[in-house]
């Protein structure tokens, strides 16, 4: 289980408004919380993130989390819940001045939309200057398709990674393939944390000051794409689909074994020579048709199915184990299930555990960074919707008992937290 954490973490003192949801902006967000930093997640008042209904629930455990979804859960530890009404004058009010005592904001409203509230780059850099204002939009703040929406598999389509990613359309099955879980938000999210880490640190040298980061998931998922989009302007080569196999190394695939499938990935004469030796197939290495890489890729058809016929033959552990001791990169194509039971996963601590004192014991996908001076710390379950309104309206703004009553009252600010924090209070 993982400490919930007390010392600071690299972020600390650091102050970050999100008023992000879904999965882009909040993956952000929570990265930041592991590293330490005060995440204050802005909901609307008895609705909240949309992602606290999308995803499967937690099996009924006795003293485990039954509330959350995994689609919530994935990207929201580490942060304190505000409920705060952003279209009404009062809500904008609040969020105005926790964007003054804030160091980064993170956003992913249509392009424009929070101008009308007043909450835009421009009028809250005029407030605070050093405000980093990270925008995360499917589009950009500029272009023709900017007031466009958009979801993964709209980026996935345009960027080109589909065009990428399948089988060949002469197979059964081939064609175009999604990439099966969101990869443009998290794509998106991975290029923001680094845009606004990089900012961050140009606000702190001297004279620096914050500054506007407009992202937008199809850049980023082009972007991230790397040797494809770079095949084709260097060379004016489009990508052939070959499934799980690889256009320039041989034998870079799956095969199936007797009891499941591996993946074997070939770079060099001397792997390709050792996995011909594990196999009892030295013949191979010697003959001058698969001599290079480049000659295995040309000749493939008359490798692979001698290869597949005998790794046919030999159980998945066995064939890795002989494959491992002989330097040949290998791996089990494994389920989630498998995943997790894996040895290096657990040894590496990729499962983790938060514990909220009221909805239990929360597993949770650890963060892979390991730092030798300041370790990430999970230090707060998912919140529940606007679990620390009131608090943090008191700790950081200073507002006193009878202006949030006030607030509670007109309804600028949710009343979800009344029971469960401050059962002697009314609105």
């Amino acid at each position: 289980m993982a400490a919930q954490g007390t010392a600071p973490g690299a972020l600390a003192g650091v102050r970050v408004l999100d008023l992000s949801r879904v999965l882009a902006g909040p993956s952000v967000t929570q990265m930041l919380a592991d590293l330490g930093a005060d995440v204050i997640k802005v909901e609307r008042p008895g609705v909240g993130d949309e992602a606290r209904t999308q995803g499967t629930r937690p099996a009924q455990r006795p003293g485990s989390n039954i509330e959350d979804t995994s689609g919530f859960s994935a990207v929201n530890r580490g942060k304190r819940s505000i409920e705060l009404d952003l279209a009404s004058p009062g809500g904008q009010a609040i969020a105005r001045r926790l964007a003054c005592e804030s160091d980064i904001l993170v956003e992913n409203f249509k392009t424009g939309d929070l101008k009308r509230y007043g909450l835009e780059y421009e009028s809250l850099a005029a407030i605070n200057p050093r405000l980093v204002y990270c925008s995360i939009t499917g589009f950009g703040q500029t272009g023709p398709y900017r007031l466009q929406p958009g979801y993964d598999l709209i980026f996935q389509a345009m960027s080109g990674l589909m065009s990428a990613t399948g089988g060949p359309e002469d197979e059964p099955g081939g064609g175009p393939q999604r990439v099966g879980y969101p990869i443009s938000d998290a794509t998106a999210g991975l290029y923001a944390t680094i845009g606004i880490l990089a900012a961050l640190h140009h606000r702190n040298a001297p004279e620096g000051r914050g500054q506007h980061i407009d992202l937008a998931l199809l850049d980023a998922q082009i972007a991230a794409m790397t040797l494809v989009p770079t095949n084709y302007l260097i060379a004016g080569q489009l990508p052939r689909r070959v499934g799980i196999a690889s256009l320039m190394s041989c034998p870079y695939q799956a095969f199936d074994c007797a009891d499941g499938q591996i993946v074997i990935a070939v770079n060099n004469a001397k792997q390709f020579s050792q996995l011909c030796r594990v196999l009892g197939l030295d013949a191979l290495a010697s003959d001058e048709r698969y001599a290079s890489n480049a000659s295995r890729v040309a000749h493939r058809a008359a490798l692979v199915p001698v290869l597949a016929a005998a790794l046919a033959m030999l159980p998945v552990a066995e064939c890795r184990a002989r494959l491992t001791d002989a330097g040949v990169p290998c791996g089990p194509l494994n389920d989630m299930q498998q995943v997790f039971d894996d040895e290096q996963v657990r040894h590496r601590g990729l499962r983790q555990e938060v514990v909220h004192p009221v909805k239990g014991v929360t597993p949770i996908l650890a963060n892979p960074l390991k730092f030798s001076e300041t370790p990430v710390a999970y230090r707060r379950a998912p919140p529940q919707l606007g679990e620390h309104t009131a608090e943090v309206l008191r700790e950081v703004l200073g507002i006193d008992d009878a202006e949030l009553a006030a607030l509670r009252e007109s309804r600028v600010v949710g009343i979800a937290d009344l029971a469960r924090n401050e059962p002697t209070q009314t609105a």
